[in-house]
């Protein structure tokens, strides 16, 4: 990727506005936010109310950035009533149409994926190697639901005495969306992308002009909009979303962002006027915002936290045992709902797997997330950087052996002296009844357990609360089978882990939450079902 002077704007050619409201260099310790963060009605804007606000930091630095302002009551109003009447000109497009718009926003993401993954760092503090890979799957997530646009149906089911039924799918209308910190940009387009991509058509005119070909009509039809709230910590890439979208052609409004914290979510979840609310984050707020919308009988989709298992045999590749183990862990400096923290090694390879996971732990590179050669950036803000470390210290109280890592980290670069850093962690000696194994940590720190039984291991591996991933590592593809459809996770992996392509559905069980995000399923939670009778005899009344 080419790097930008220090002091420098951010242009992106053929967009301009994009990163204008900002002034950075890509270097590290450059950023300054000189803009509003709220997006309505096709504009930057600041909340027209709310009194609360809170320093924006660079992870990588511990330096201020800025301020998010955050949203008041009346503000919510005017972004959702703009997603009312924005969605009336949306309704004017065709599914086709619909499509074309999104594969336009989804070429400028792919064009400008190197400027939004940098803001994406600076933001988030992942490494820079890693949120390109998100800002790829964000245009394709946006380019896979513009194929979907233009063919959304249901089914027609035949009935006795050629009578039948046929079924629809049908937009919500105001969908609420609220993000998580650790994937602002993907979590965003994995939201907006299914839920704009809905619409139905209510009736259809076609004519022949005598120097043009058939025309189409949509004469009315329903589609959904949105208004996104994006973590409080990681508000800025959200907003060039808004500005893509805006580019590409969606009507002012139909994507809104509002800044805000728990507040803000409260009013967004208890608006009359929505219709749906997608959560991403975790169990304890996710019940919060499954109650407030029970008030409304809002449908909800919830894709919350995890302390996955991955189960590894004594049959397995040991060398694809071992990167599988880094990638379900260190990911995204350990910040991944799905992450596979519990790695239970069948004994007979524990020592040779432990003895390699931490030499492979230990080459890690950690520092300058915006530095190509990085694998391990920042954590999110240091007070969790000090829970995390406080799980690495209950730990040892409880009995388990730190193998490496688990330590504050300083890097060589002064101007990174401090950031939000530590060593990445992996915890031997452990037990199922320890606090590391048992509660999400939200951080690189890996729990590997022993087991002897693929009985053994399944059970332990489900006796936990949360269902949202799993997976298993064997060259016994009739035990890999046998073993993914015992465990109660709704994403599980054979011979990999955290690859999640756009086409695979993605959600929990039990306190996971529910619902889907990606995939054919998504449309499902950004739609509801209506059923359609037609009699072609006379009606049999018993009256």
């Amino acid at each position: 990727m080419h790097l930008f002077h220090p002091g420098s704007r951010l242009l992106l050619p053929g967009c301009p506005c994009l990163f204008r409201w900002a002034s950075t260099g890509t270097a590290t310790g450059t950023f300054q936010l000189q803009q509003p963060l709220n997006y309505r009605d096709g504009a930057r804007v600041q909340p027209c109310d709310g009194n609360h606000s809170e320093d924006l930091y660079e992870p990588a630095t511990g330096r201020v950035i800025g301020k998010c302002l955050f949203s008041g009551e009346k503000e919510v109003d005017l972004a959702v009533q703009n997603a009312q009447a924005a969605f009336k000109i949306w309704s004017q497009k065709s599914g086709l149409e619909r499509g074309s718009t999104l594969l336009k926003a989804a070429r400028i993401i792919q064009e400008q994926r190197e400027e939004i993954a940098t803001l994406e760092t600076i933001n988030n503090g992942k490494s820079i190697f890693e949120a390109l890979v998100d800002i790829d799957t964000s245009w394709q997530c946006l380019q896979y639901y513009a194929g979907l646009a233009g063919a959304l149906a249901g089914q027609h089911i035949q009935l006795p005495g050629g009578s039948f039924a046929y079924t629809r799918r049908e937009p919500l209308g105001v969908c609420v969306g609220i993000g998580a910190w650790n994937y602002p940009f993907q979590i965003a387009c994995w939201k907006s992308a299914p839920a704009l991509a809905c619409g139905k058509e209510w009736a259809v005119a076609e004519w022949e002009g005598s120097r043009s070909p058939a025309k189409r009509l949509v004469l009315n039809c329903q589609c959904n909009a949105m208004v996104f709230k994006p973590s409080p910590c990681t508000p800025l890439s959200v907003v060039l979303l808004s500005e893509i979208y805006s580019q590409a052609g969606v009507p002012r409004g139909l994507f809104n962002v509002v800044q805000g914290s728990s507040a803000t979510g409260q009013f967004l979840c208890q608006h009359p006027s929505v219709a749906k609310v997608s959560f991403t984050g975790s169990v304890a707020t996710g019940i919060k915002i499954m109650e407030m919308a029970s008030h409304g009988v809002k449908p909800v989709t919830l894709e919350l936290g995890g302390k996955s298992p991955l189960i590894i045999f004594s049959d397995c590749v040991l060398e694809n045992a071992v990167k599988g183990a880094l990638m379900a862990n260190f990911l995204s400096q350990g910040e991944v709902c799905s992450n596979g923290t519990r790695v239970f090694v069948q004994r007979d390879i524990l020592h040779a797997f432990t003895k390699e996971v931490v030499i492979q732990t230990q080459k890690i590179k950690i520092g300058d997330p915006l530095l190509n050669d990085t694998r391990m950036g920042a954590l999110i803000n240091h007070p969790h950087l000090k829970k995390v470390l406080s799980f690495v210290t209950q730990a040892k109280e409880q009995g388990a052996e730190v193998l490496c890592g688990g330590e504050a980290y300083v890097p060589d670069d002064p101007k990174l002296s401090h950031g939000f850093y530590m060593s990445p962690c992996i915890l031997g000696n452990c037990e199922d009844n320890m606090t590391c194994v048992q509660e999400e940590i939200f951080g690189p720190v890996m729990s590997i357990l022993p087991f002897d039984t693929e009985e053994e291991a399944l059970r332990r591996a489900n006796h936990t609360c949360f269902g949202l991933a799993g997976g298993v590592f064997t060259r016994d593809l009739q035990r890999a089978h046998r073993v993914v459809a015992g465990l109660q996770a709704g994403m599980c992996f054979i011979n990999n882990y955290n690859i999640t392509p756009v086409e695979l559905p993605f959600g929990g069980y039990k306190m996971s939450g529910f619902g889907r995000e990606n995939g054919t399923a998504a449309i499902a939670y950004y739609s509801q079902l209506k059923t359609v009778l037609v009699e072609m005899s006379n009606v049999e009344s018993v009256f």
